[in-house]
């Protein structure tokens, strides 16, 4: 089954920011293909967006820490006829403990769900886009990507790879008609915490520096249908950014070891 509308893959949809995007883009009219491991909560989602907007909401349960799972997302998009003109690569995760301290396979699937997932979803959505002269591609990184690093994190470098990455997508593929955004969202209220094992330092930091999902899904898809390559959404972000800039690297590096919040 084929139709007119235009189709959008959103991994990590199961909650937070990727379960935010899907009915944002819905009520725009995409179809959506719904990607996390959690098909029950999946299979919720794309019944309220079939009711509430009348597109095709379809459910692929995958876990992107397995190294097949991008190509088997991609093989079955293309089965059930939905051409991806979108592509939100949302998924994510971060453990709470020193890199020395963590077991090499949880390492790895940190690197292969944030970077080698990532990455290759975009590879693998890119022809269809540049054959139909059109695609917008989300990549959320992070403003830890433009913070200083934090102590035995590997989540500010994957971030920070995310993030360049994204830009130079979007050099290289907005001649074709497709925009590529890193997306740098600050503190946002979802489950990312508690499954990071850092509720308890998130809920001690001010009310203030958090937003909710849906406003920066606002402000991401805002920045990817202007062509902007980098959104940092919500006021207090945007001047942390532009505060942290300017800092050596040097004094970034201290800073990273004295206040990251998460320690």
């Amino acid at each position: 089954m084929t139709t007119d509308r235009r189709a959008a893959l959103i991994t990590g949809a199961s909650a937070g920011i990727g379960a935010a995007f899907a009915p944002h883009l819905a009520a725009q009219g995409f179809d959506v293909l719904l990607v996390a491991r959690r098909a029950e909560r999946l299979e919720e989602l794309a019944a309220e967006l079939r009711q509430a907007h009348g597109v095709r909401g379809e459910v692929f349960a995958a876990d992107l820490t397995d190294p097949a799972a991008p190509a088997a997302i991609i093989d079955h998009a293309e089965k059930i006829g939905l051409p991806i003109d979108v592509l939100i690569n949302n998924a994510g995760l971060s453990s709470s403990t020193k890199f020395s301290e963590t077991p090499w396979e949880s390492v790895a699937a940190e690197i292969q769900l944030m970077v080698t997932a990532t990455t290759e979803l975009v590879h693998r959505v890119i022809p269809g886009m540049k054959q139909r002269r059109w695609g917008r591609i989300v990549n959320l990184s992070s403003l830890a990507a433009m913070a200083p690093p934090g102590e035995g994190l590997l989540y500010t470098g994957i971030k920070a790879y995310v993030l360049d990455m994204s830009q130079s997508l979007d050099m290289e593929l907005k001649p074709h008609g497709i925009h590529v955004t890193a997306l740098c969202p600050g503190f946002t209220h979802s489950e990312f915490h508690d499954v990071m094992g850092t509720r308890d330092a998130a809920d001690r930091l001010p009310g203030f520096l958090w937003q909710q999902p849906d406003a920066v899904v606002s402000e991401g898809w805002a920045a990817v249908t202007k062509g902007n390559p980098v959104c940092v959404p919500g006021a207090v972000n945007k001047l942390t950014a532009a505060a942290i800039r300017p800092i050596p690297q040097r004094i970034q590096y201290v800073m990273g070891r004295t206040f990251n919040p998460f320690k």
